[in-house]
């Protein structure tokens, strides 16, 4: 069993934000394999088999710095080892819309991130990076990721979600290194 985990902040208030694409994918994946997320372990959880494989859909409601608290109790209890997780967050380093799929790598500044990586005992896991740009000149990167996207970015966005959703299949079927391929080559 694999456990997935988009990150976001829960509420009405950070929904179509920057910040919250990992959840706009969990959301995307639910519906798309016709399942719906419950409350449980602090997060909105649902079990789920996406193109055979055995999954937990995951979005922790602990808010971003504290995603770790969520997705340690979950692994846990579905016994998932650290390896057999992967995680979707928001990336201020890539232009928007960019994938980029990582292993076993520090946080690089994201504090969700950071916070897994402390509840699992340490960084050997996926992540999905996906891009949502630099914030204008001026404008404070904390400001920037809780903003909502543009009609235009958020078009570009919702494009990106089948190609993450067929990167992670990838992932699932025949390992990271042709997720790695795939993802890290293209746009």
């Amino acid at each position: 069993m694999r456990l997935v985990v988009g990150l976001g902040n829960p509420g009405g208030k950070y929904e179509g934000t920057r910040h919250n694409v990992g959840f706009d994918f969990i959301d995307y994946l639910a519906r798309e394999h016709g399942v719906s997320l419950a409350a449980k372990w602090q997060a909105r959880v649902a079990k789920a088999r996406l193109w055979e494989h055995r999954v937990v859909l995951a979005k922790p409601e602990t808010f971003m710095n504290n995603s770790g608290l969520a997705v340690g109790r979950i692994s846990a209890y579905f016994h998932i080892p650290p390896e057999d997780v992967v995680v979707v967050h928001d990336d201020l380093d890539l232009e928007l819309a960019r994938l980029k799929l990582v292993m076993n790598r520090g946080p690089g500044g994201h504090n969700g991130v950071s916070s897994i990586i402390s509840h699992l005992g340490g960084r050997n896991f996926a992540r999905f990076r996906f891009g949502i740009g630099r914030p204008p000149a001026g404008m404070p990167a904390s400001r920037y990721v809780l903003a909502r996207f543009a009609a235009a970015e958020r078009l570009e966005v919702d494009e990106a979600m089948p190609r993450l959703a067929a990167a992670l299949k990838i992932l699932l079927d025949e390992g990271a290194a042709k997720a790695m391929n795939l993802v890290n080559t293209g746009r």
